[in-house]
């Protein structure tokens, strides 16, 4: 296990001892854009913001589509179900793949047949020859190639910048992707009512010349070297048994998964407030997504300042984000309800980068292709198991009692992994105050009197 004597939740007497410590650098603060310095990094942020672009495009895209051609909801969820499918049958295998191979031309490989796939949508679309089944096909291809092209890139970051940078870059990652969720679907919108779908398709399609350049002009010899892992059998077992032993990461895994599995299902909660409470129709479900993106996008550039991946501030988000989830579900007016979409997002966007950081940055170079698919298969198979059972609460007992019991399960499993973490890392709760303000942490029980809180 890669940990050492950076900042953690607390600090310890032995790192290894303490679940929430993390070799990160010592500096709580660094520059928001840090990592453009990197020249292969800038080239792999560029690539990514005119792809991210392209992704939204399709993504409404698809939706419209399958939604013109049968007049289904319920085929829009299966499109969506089969494009998340692959990651929850094979995410473990892909992330074994990745171990083995290079990044970078595993990433040339994925990142093709992505171009491909909706290359051969647009075709169809623009030729009008396409059918409903095209588009299961398509998505289905699609989440074949996420299975290997997402760990790729989650742990490619770290041979990019290396250790020091890696929670800037990947905090620059989500706002990277929150910007191109502003703009994506807007532009998707114009194209499909001024042109069609087919060319929203055909733009995703050319996107990817983009990420494809830069990861062809960037240098080798710039790259931080990571070790592979070597060919051989019980490489998945090996994985999960990594994770298993290691509580910083086996629990960070199960919080992400309670959060994203109750937490994240924004849109069934954001729909039915709209629809059912404000009776205000699809602006204000397009408002509420705004204001969420808007938010995300500065938690996600906030993150960017920090210099460490500490586990408190992960479960501190995470209690922040349930009890706004809560509050949200009481509020009695639209704009108040739109408001805290605000907060929300930047927690949101907290446990998210704190969480992928904080994993990558505790696992063994050789293991984190696994460690981060089961991490992605978790975070991104949770929301269509959960859709399901958010759904029939809010349908059952109103969107206010769905919303907030998915804002009461995310701050209670925060809770209960949080104290979980502490005893295992033989630490206590310490109140206090710090330069005229209150401060709670953890601390080892052995420095009890030595840090005892301020009178």
């Amino acid at each position: 296990m890669s940990t050492g004597s950076g900042a953690a939740s607390a600090p310890a007497p032995d790192g290894h001892d303490d679940p929430t410590a993390h070799d990160t650098p010592r500096t709580s603060r660094t520059s928001m854009f840090a990592s453009l310095k990197v020249r292969n990094y800038r080239l792999f942020f560029t690539g990514q913001v005119v792809s991210n672009i392209g992704t939204w495009m399709q993504r409404i895209a698809q939706d419209w589509l399958v939604l013109s051609l049968t007049g289904s909801s319920a085929a829009v969820g299966i499109t969506t179900a089969l494009q998340f499918l692959p990651m929850l049958l094979f995410g473990l295998y892909g992330g074994v793949l990745v171990d083995r191979l290079r990044k970078r031309p595993t990433l040339l490989v994925t990142q093709s047949a992505m171009a491909l796939t909706a290359l051969f949508l647009a075709v169809l679309t623009l030729t009008g020859h396409v059918q409903v089944w095209h588009v299961y096909v398509a998505a289905f291809a699609m989440g074949l190639a996420t299975v290997v092209d997402n760990p790729a890139r989650q742990s490619f970051v770290s041979e990019l910048v290396g250790r020091d940078q890696l929670q800037n870059a990947v905090s620059l990652n989500s706002a990277n992707f929150q910007s191109a969720r502003l703009v994506g679907p807007a532009v998707a919108g114009l194209m499909i009512t001024g042109v069609g779908t087919g060319w929203a398709f055909l733009a995703n399609g050319l996107s990817f010349v983009a990420p494809l350049s830069c990861l062809l002009l960037m240098r080798a010899r710039d790259l931080h070297a990571v070790q592979r892992a070597p060919r051989g059998k019980g490489q998945l077992r090996e994985g999960l048994h990594y994770v298993a032993g290691r509580p910083e990461l086996i629990w960070t895994i199960t919080l992400v998964g309670f959060i994203g599995t109750f937490g994240f299902n924004f849109p069934v909660f954001l729909s039915a407030f709209a629809d059912d409470v404000f009776d205000a129709g699809a602006g204000a479900y397009s408002l509420f997504n705004t204001l969420m993106a808007v938010g995300s996008l500065a938690g996600a550039l906030l993150a960017a300042r920090r210099g460490t991946a500490r586990l408190r501030v992960l479960i501190a988000a995470a209690v922040a984000f349930g009890a706004l989830e809560i509050v949200a579900a009481t509020a009695p007016g639209l704009w108040l309800f739109a408001l805290l979409m605000v907060p929300i997002g930047v927690f949101s966007m907290t446990v998210n980068v704190t969480a992928n950081t904080s994993i990558q940055m505790s696992t063994d170079p050789a293991m984190r292709g696994r460690v981060m698919a089961l991490y992605m298969m978790v975070f991104l198979g949770g929301s269509p198991v959960g859709a399901p059972i958010v759904g029939w609460v809010t349908d059952t007992y109103g969107a206010r009692v769905g919303f907030a019991a998915g804002g009461a399960v995310a701050a209670t499993a925060a809770i209960v992994i949080g104290l979980v973490l502490a005893r295992v890392g033989n630490l206590r709760l310490s109140v206090g105050w710090h330069r005229g303000h209150p401060q709670v942490r953890f601390v080892p029980r052995e420095r009890r009197e030595e840090l005892a809180p301020a009178a």
